[in-house]
This record gives C-alpha cells, structure tokens and sequence, in this order.
C-alpha cells in the first residue's frame, strides 16, 4: 500500500489522469447499463430480423440513404428524431427496433431519444452500415 502512496505523491498529473480515466470509464460503463439501450453486432441484428421481425431505423441523411440500406429500413434523420418526430414507427414502441446509422456513433444518440420516447426495445448496431456492408450483408438502393 505505500507503494501506492509513493507512486501517487511522486506522480500527482500521471495520479490524476488514471483517476480521470477511471471514473469516465465506470461512468460510461454504468450509463450503458442504465440507458436501456443494448448494443448489438451484425450478427445479433441479423438474428433480430429474421425471428424478432425488428424494425429498422436508418438515421443516416436521405442522400446516404438513397445510396444503399438494410432491405426494409426506415429512414427517419437524426434530426428528425431529436425534434420528436417518428412518422411511421409511433406504433412500434413495444417492437425490436434496430437503429443504424454509418459508424455506429450518431445513432447511439437517436437510441437516447427513442427510449426517452417510450420506445422499448431499443437497439444499437455498434458497426453502423459501414460494418454491415463489411460483413457482406445484402442491403439495397430502392
């Protein structure tokens, strides 16, 4: 234990930054958990569709949208979300949904607001569009 104290005393910026890490670590850990928001691959989200019958929700812009998506996908902008407006999925609140966006970041905070919204089953897909096109799964342009 006094290797410790030493260590601390010794290192004060090196002390502070380890417990700075620390606590944003525990703090994302524990947020993750509380969100009510799960995260899930490529492969969960595939599983999802075909026996949950998960709704998809692409946050991307209508541009990006337009140049490729998961078959069956929703899109339903970011912004459009944080304004409080989910045309075509209001009734799905009890339903798997699936949000995607490219990376897998953007969507995380559309996730926030459909839990707040009442949304039950909300899901993450970590790699966004980027990793589904990756693991060669089909999307489509119409």
């Amino acid at each position: 234990m006094q290797e410790y104290i030493d260590f601390f005393s010794a290192n004060p910026m090196l002390s502070i930054a380890w417990v700075v890490i620390a606590a944003m670590l525990v703090h994302s850990l524990i947020k993750d958990k509380l969100s009510g928001v799960k995260s899930v691959t490529t492969q969960e989200a595939t599983l999802m569709i075909n026996k949950q019958d998960a709704l998809i929700v692409d946050v991307r812009s209508q541009e990006d949208y337009k140049k490729g998506h998961i078959v069956d996908a929703k899109n339903i902008t970011l912004s459009q979300i944080e304004q409080g407006n989910f045309t075509g999925i209001e009734n799905h609140k009890q339903s798997p949904i699936i949000v995607v966006c490219e990376s897998g970041t953007r969507s995380a905070s559309a996730c926030a607001k459909l839990v707040k919204a009442g949304f039950v089953q909300v899901n993450n897909l970590v790699s966004g569009m980027s990793g589904w096109s990756s693991a060669n799964l089909p999307t489509t342009k119409k």
